[in-house]
This record gives structure tokens, C-alpha cells and sequence, in this order.
């Protein structure tokens, strides 16, 4: 590979980035290493054989080293009316609420699952090193919960998707 690249400054990707609508995701996990969820963007399918799909966490996250130690963690897909718990698995309200789940409507099993989300159960296959983040490959060994429209965040805010009507 070669170390002599040039890359776009930091700001010009972050403006091109802001322009990618994305589903929103909280990624929990739970076990030895702690139990903890943060609120990811950078999550997508891989492969439907065997079922996989890959987060992307930065590595000063704390829920990092927690998801990697514990071997194991899900996905939460978000619907759209669920902006406010976004928020607080985003950090938003750490300074109030010393626990991301408390007053959080679970289902109760081996992980953090949010009530209110399609949940994606993971076991971790593979991990990558990228920059300042960890891409992180799970099997997904058992899915939740009734698909609603998902909550989406383009430029810097959390946006509700409206369906178009279907054309012949």
C-alpha cells in the first residue's frame, strides 16, 4: 500500500458526508465488559449468507471496548418517532442521566434491546482498524421487532422519510 496519498481536507468530507441521509441506529451491547449504547449512523447489511452487518465505531467511544470485549452486540433501527431516544444514546443527555437505559422501554433477554426498534442480535466475526474508528463485522443471530419507517439523519439533524406514491 502506498504512503505517499494525498486526501481531502477534513472539512470538505464532513460537508460531502453531511449530504448522505442515513438510518439511525443504537448499538447496546451487555456482559462482562460492561453494558453500554451509543447512537451509530455508520451502520449497513454486508452479506445474507450468513446474515451480517457492520458498525463503525470510534475508537473514544466507551461502548467499544465494551462491544468488542463482550463479543457481542445489537443494532437498533430506530422509527421515526423516536428522535428523543436517539438523542440521549448520542450523549445529549449524559450530564442528567448517569444511565443511557434508564426510563427506556426494554425487552428483556441477554442484550439491551430496545423496545421500540427492529433489533438485530450480533455476534462479532470480524474487526477492522480504519482511521479513527473500528468497523466491526456481526453475524446476526436473531432479529426483533415490527419494521415502521426508520428515522433518518442527513446534514446535522434527524429527519422523518415520506413514502411517494407508487407510479404504473
Amino acid at each position: 500500500m502506498a504512503t505517499d496519498q494525498t486526501f481531502v481536507h477534513r472539512d470538505q468530507f464532513i460537508a460531502a458526508m453531511r449530504g448522505v441521509a442515513s438510518t439511525v441506529t443504537v448499538v447496546t451491547t451487555d456482559g462482562a465488559f460492561g453494558r453500554h449504547g451509543c447512537t451509530v449512523s455508520a451502520f449497513s447489511s454486508v452479506s445474507a449468507d450468513p446474515p451480517s452487518v457492520l458498525i463503525c465505531l470510534n475508537h473514544s467511544n466507551r461502548v467499544t471496548p465494551m462491544v468488542l470485549g463482550n463479543g457481542t452486540f445489537t443494532v437498533n433501527i430506530l422509527p421515526d418517532d423516536a428522535d428523543e431516544i436517539a438523542a440521549r444514546f448520542a450523549g445529549a443527555h449524559d450530564a442528567d442521566v448517569a444511565d443511557r437505559f434508564v426510563g427506556i422501554d426494554l425487552i428483556n433477554g441477554e442484550r439491551p434491546t430496545l423496545a421500540c426498534a427492529v433489533a438485530l442480535d450480533c455476534t462479532v466475526a470480524q474487526t477492522m482498524t480504519s482511521g479513527s474508528h473500528e468497523v466491526i463485522v456481526g453475524h446476526v443471530t436473531a432479529i426483533q421487532g415490527n419494521a415502521r419507517l426508520p428515522l433518518a439523519y442527513y446534514n446535522g439533524a434527524f429527519h422523518n422519510l415520506t413514502p411517494r406514491e407508487k407510479t404504473s
